[in-house]
């Protein structure tokens, strides 16, 4: 069973979802995003969570992109050196999900953010992102919710460098088959399995995956030190 740290007061809790409707309309119910960040960084050599990207660490870059959305509660993945990597996203208002069988494969961390997610009742969606994609916006996950809305489709993914993948928005129907993914498989394993209830998204930024170092490199030669805030 996977650990929950709540960042979030519960006044606080009650004004993200107030602002969140007033963003989507008042009769909509919030959704979640999962940023998933619990992986062991192999092929990078080093955490990539924590390397520098605009003045601060990858994940706090991503967490806060992920709070930037406005759409409702964030949940935030992680596995490897969870212990370290908390203090990373301290004082923001999130609530972290410890995956304690994160080395089984990346399902294993949808399945602990849905779980989480799950036990909101209220919150009617998620959107699945990831630390390593640092170009993607508030904005571009609010296109994918605008498109799952907006074609009534139970899913809506980010079109990239030919095919889809996350980040990408999956309604409640669809929690309890990402619960079941494999534990090696992804998200985008079942983008894949039913591609008629997908409604793509055209996103570029999400092309860019840090995944080595020469990934790293190509786009920050010369990153600046993380911010202490």
């Amino acid at each position: 069973m996977q650990e929950l740290f709540d960042g979030l007061g519960f006044a606080d809790r009650l004004r993200r979802r107030a602002a969140a409707r007033a963003v989507g309309g008042a009769d909509v119910n919030p959704v979640a995003v999962v940023v998933l960040a619990a992986g062991g960084s192999s092929r990078m050599g080093r955490p990539k969570q924590l390397l520098p990207f605009c003045g601060r660490s990858l994940l706090r870059h991503s967490t806060r992109v992920a709070l930037d959305a406005a759409c409702g509660p964030v949940f935030v993945v992680l596995g490897a050196r969870a212990d370290q990597f908390v203090q990373e996203i301290s004082g923001l208002p999130v609530t972290v999900v410890v995956n304690p069988d994160w080395e089984r494969g990346p399902g294993t961390s949808v399945r602990a953010g849905v779980e989480a997610v799950e036990a909101d009742p209220g919150t009617w969606a998620l959107v699945v992102t990831v630390c390593d994609q640092p170009l993607v916006s508030g904005l571009d996950i609010r296109r994918l919710i605008e498109a799952g809305q907006g074609t009534g489709r139970p899913m809506a993914a980010a079109e990239y460098s030919g095919s889809i993948g996350v980040p990408a928005f999956f309604a409640r129907s669809c929690f309890s088959d990402l619960r079941g993914l494999e534990p090696a498989a992804c998200a985008k394993r079942l983008l894949a399995r039913r591609p008629d209830e997908v409604a793509v998204v055209t996103l570029p930024t999400a092309a860019i995956d840090l995944d080595t170092p020469d990934d790293y490199k190509r786009w920050w030669p010369a990153p600046v030190p993380p911010a202490t805030e």
